[in-house]
C-alpha cells in the first residue's frame, strides 16, 4: 500500500521533533483511531527490553518498528484528523499529537524510550561529581541523592543499568554514608509530572570511594 509507506518518514520526524518541542496539553482527547493506535504502540514498546537499548539511534529504530507493526492504522488516523497524507507538516503534527497521547496515558515504557530518543549527542561527554550518598528518591524514575562538601543535596537520574548500579538495587545500600563518585551526562527530557522539558543529569556510572 504506497500511501502507508509514504507516511513512514513524517511520523518518524514527528517523534524526533518531540525531543525539541515543548509538549502542550491537548484541548481534546484522542479520537477512537488515535486511541487504538496509541494503546497498540504502548503495548509494543512495553514489550521491548530497554536494557538493550543504549543509543538514540537504537531507541528511534525500536519505536519505528512498533509504528510499522501498526502501519495499517495510519491512513485511518489521517482520515480521523481530516488531513491529507501528502501534507508532511500535517503528518508531523499528527506524530507529535500521538506522542502527546502516549505521554498523557502514562505509558511508562514510551516515556523511558523517549528519554533515549531525546538524547543530545553533544552531551555525550561524561561529567563527574563527588559527594556522600544519602538516599534514593522515587519520582517516576529513581534518583540517587548525594550531599556535597557544603551539605547541599544533588540528585542524579537513574534511567538504566550502569557500572555500579548493583550496589543500589535494594537496601541496605553498600554506599550508605560513604563517599561516592558519580559520572553523568546532561539530557533534556520531558517530565510528565512537571509537564515540561527539563535538563537532568543521567547517571552513567557510580564508584564507591
Amino acid at each position: 500500500m504506497p500511501e502507508t509507506v509514504y507516511m513512514k518518514r513524517p511520523i518518524l520526524i514527528a517523534v524526533l521533533a518531540l525531543a525539541a518541542v515543548s509538549v502542550k496539553a491537548q484541548t481534546a482527547g484522542p479520537g477512537p483511531v488515535e486511541k487504538r493506535l496509541s494503546d497498540s504502540l504502548c503495548a509494543c514498546v512495553t514489550k521491548l527490553d530497554l536494557s538493550k537499548i543504549n543509543t538514540k539511534d537504537e531507541a528511534v529504530q525500536a519505536y519505528t518498528n512498533c509504528v510499522m507493526q501498526h502501519a495499517d492504522l495510519l491512513p485511518d488516523l489521517a482520515a480521523e484528523k481530516k488531513v491529507q497524507m501528502e501534507d508532511q507538516d500535517a503528518m508531523r503534527t499528527i506524530g507529535i499529537e500521538l506522542a502527546q497521547t502516549l505521554m498523557k496515558q502514562k505509558c511508562d515504557a514510551f516515556v523511558k524510550l523517549s528519554l533515549l530518543m531525546a538524547k543530545d549527542k553533544a552531551a555525550a561527554l561524561a561529567n563527574s561529581t563527588f559527594g556522600t550518598f544519602k538516599r534514593i528518591d522515587v519520582k517516576g524514575f529513581n534518583y540517587v541523592v548525594i550531599t556535597d562538601a557544603a551539605g547541599s543535596e544533588k540528585s542524579f537520574l537513574w534511567l538504566r543499568e550502569f557500572p555500579g548500579s548493583a550496589n543500589f538495587m535494594q537496601p541496605p545500600y553498600k554506599a550508605s554514608g560513604k563517599k561516592i563518585k558519580i559520572t553523568w551526562q546532561e539530557m533534556e527530557v520531558y517530565l510528565p509530572q512537571a509537564k515540561g522539558y527539563y535538563k537532568v543529569k543521567e547517571i552513567t556510572g557510580i564508584s564507591i570511594l
